[in-house]
C-alpha cells in the first residue's frame, strides 16, 4: 500500500510541477522553437540575435504572440511530468536493487528510460506546439490548437506521417536530457552534502545542481531538438528532413556543426531555470503530500 501511495504522490508533484515550469517558461521555449528551424541562407526574416527576435516577435505579432503554442504543453507537461518523476522512481528501484550496476550508472540509465516513456506520451502534443510556434501570423487564437491537430491527423493519420511526426528524434531528445538531468542531479548531490537532512534544508545547493544539470542536459540533446523541431515543422509529405539521424547529417553537411546548436541560448536560458523549477517544486510539493497525507 506504501508504494502505491508514493506513485500517487509522485504523479501529483510531477504533474503540479510541470504545470508550473510551463507557464513560466513558455516564451523562452517559442523562442527557441524560431530559432531552430530558421535555415542558415540570409533572408530578411531571420532573427539576427536573441534580442532582436524577443524585440520582433513582440513588435510584429503582440505580446501575446510568446505564448503561440502553450496550450498543447499545458495539456501535455501535467501527464508528461507526472510520466517522467514516477517512471523515473519505478525505473530507479529497479536499477537500485541490482548490485552490478553502480548508482551513477543507474540514476543515469533510469532518466534515459523515463525520457523515452515519456516521448511517446507528450510526442502528439509537441508536433502541435511546433508547427503552431513556427507561424508567424498575429494571431494567437488558440483554437488554432486543434484546428492543427485535425489538419496533422487528415495530412498523416495518426503515425508519424501525421500527428506523430518526429516521434524517434522526440525519443532521443527526451532520452538524454533525462539521462543527463537526473543522472547529474541525484549522482553529484551526495558528494556536496553530508546527509539527505542536510541537503534537504539547503535550498541554494539544490537549486543549483538542479540548474547546473538542466544546462548540461541542454548541451548534450540540443542536435536532436534541432532535428526534432526541422521534421515537425517541415509540412510536405515527402520532406526533407525525416528521420532524427538523417536530419542531423543533413543540418552538418548543408549547414555545419554549429547549426545544430542553434536556439541553445534561449534552450539553456528557458531549460536551466526550468530544470531548477522543476525539481525543486517537485520535491517540496512530494514532501508535502507525504506529510500531509501519508
Amino acid at each position: 500500500m506504501g508504494k502505491i501511495k508514493d506513485g500517487v504522490f509522485q504523479i501529483a508533484a510531477g504533474g503540479s510541477a510541470g504545470f508550473l515550469e510551463v507557464c513560466l517558461m513558455q516564451p523562452l521555449d517559442l523562442v527557441k522553437t524560431r530559432f531552430q528551424v530558421q535555415s542558415s541562407v540570409a533572408d530578411q526574416t531571420r532573427y539576427k540575435s536573441l534580442v532582436d527576435c524577443f524585440l520582433r516577435i513582440y513588435r510584429q505579432e503582440g505580446g501575446l504572440a510568446f505564448y503561440k503554442g502553450i496550450v498543447p504543453p499545458i495539456m501535455a507537461e501535467t501527464p508528461k511530468r507526472a510520466v517522467k518523476f514516477f517512471t523515473f522512481e519505478q525505473y530507479r528501484s529497479i536499477f537500485a536493487e541490482s548490485k552490478s550496476i553502480n548508482p551513477a550508472c543507474g540514476y543515469s540509465l533510469a532518466g534515459l528510460l523515463c525520457g523515452v516513456t515519456e516521448a511517446m506520451v507528450v510526442n502528439p502534443f509537441e508536433a502541435v506546439k511546433v508547427r503552431l510556434q513556427v507561424d508567424r501570423q498575429a494571431s494567437v487564437l488558440e483554437q488554432n490548437t486543434f484546428a492543427m491537430a485535425r489538419q496533422l491527423i487528415k495530412q498523416g493519420g495518426l503515425g508519424t506521417n501525421g500527428i506523430n511526426r518526429g516521434l524517434s528524434a522526440t525519443m532521443w531528445r527526451n532520452g538524454i536530457w533525462n539521462m543527463i538531468y537526473f543522472g547529474f542531479y541525484h549522482s553529484t548531490k551526495s558528494y556536496v552534502a553530508s546527509s539527505d537532512s542536510e541537503l534537504k534544508h539547503n535550498l541554494p545547493i539544490r537549486i543549483g545542481l538542479s540548474f547546473t544539470a538542466g544546462c548540461l542536459a541542454c548541451i548534450g540533446n540540443t542536435p536532436f531538438d534541432v532535428a526534432k523541431s526541422r521534421i515537425q515543422a517541415s509540412i510536405q509529405t515527402r520532406a526533407k528532413y525525416r528521420s532524427c539521424l538523417q536530419s542531423i547529417a543533413v543540418i552538418y553537411r548543408e549547414e555545419g556543426l554549429l547549426a545544430l546548436y542553434r536556439g541553445l541560448l534561449p534552450k539553456i536560458m528557458r531549460l536551466g531555470p526550468g530544470g531548477a523549477v522543476l525539481m525543486i517544486a517537485y520535491e517540496h510539493i512530494f514532501e508535502f503530500l507525504k506529510s500531509n497525507f501519508d
